[in-house]
């Protein structure tokens, strides 16, 4: 989940760079990992990299290399992994994916913010008061924020966001960060953030580094 910022905000930066119109997609990836764990016959085959101890040693020293590099401010220790696990994200998912409906322009700002106060400042961003706090923080007024906050149990925003997450799973998600680019009709799955420098060579563009200038 942490891996997923450094790609958003790398493309962020380049998306008036390169030649490429960014759609950014809410997608929940508990829904991802059951699926792809289904598909091979056991709930868990597909795992998250938390639950596997040497691997979360490994992310833990490989996360803060990326910060440095990406220049993405995050604090991230051992705690942090057992609290992803113990912390629901689902009604953040579908607060930006009401976001998404009703006010796209805001899905960038909120995502960023929504990330920062889980990462940098450990908050617990499925309790509703946390999530008004994001949304305004994002420039959202607090009577929009209300009633997207209203919506984010409704059938509509769940099947948008369970749609969504069928489709990335359909174009060969299995975890997050996952891009797809659609180049001459054709789309190539992209996962992880250090995969930044393929997505630009097959798209014809050039990586100027983590910090465009």
């Amino acid at each position: 989940i942490s891996r997923y910022f450094f790609m958003l905000q790398v493309l962020c930066r380049y998306q008036h760079i390169w030649n490429i119109d960014l759609r950014l997609r809410p997608a929940f990836l508990g829904g991802i990992m059951q699926a792809t764990g289904r598909q091979c016959g056991e709930r868990s085959c597909n795992k998250p990299p938390a639950m596997l101890p040497k691997r979360a040693e490994y992310m833990l020293k490989d996360v803060k290399r990326m910060a440095k590099y990406y220049r993405v401010p995050i604090q991230m220790s051992k705690v942090d992994f057992q609290r992803v696990l113990g912390t629901g994200t689902l009604g953040a998912m579908r607060f930006i994916t009401a976001i998404d409906m009703t006010q796209p322009q805001y899905v960038e700002p909120l995502s960023r913010e929504f990330w920062m106060r889980f990462w940098s400042q450990h908050e617990d961003i499925s309790q509703p008061e946390n999530m008004l706090a994001a949304a305004g923080q994002a420039g959202l007024s607090s009577d929009v924020a209300q009633k997207v906050l209203e919506m984010i149990s409704s059938p509509a925003v769940k099947n948008r966001l369970r749609e969504t997450t069928e489709e990335a799973i359909k174009y060969g998600a299995f975890g997050m960060p996952a891009v797809v680019a659609h180049i001459n009709g054709e789309p190539h799955l992209f996962f992880g953030s250090d995969r930044l420098e393929l997505l630009c060579s097959i798209i014809g563009e050039k990586w100027l580094g983590p910090v465009p200038s």
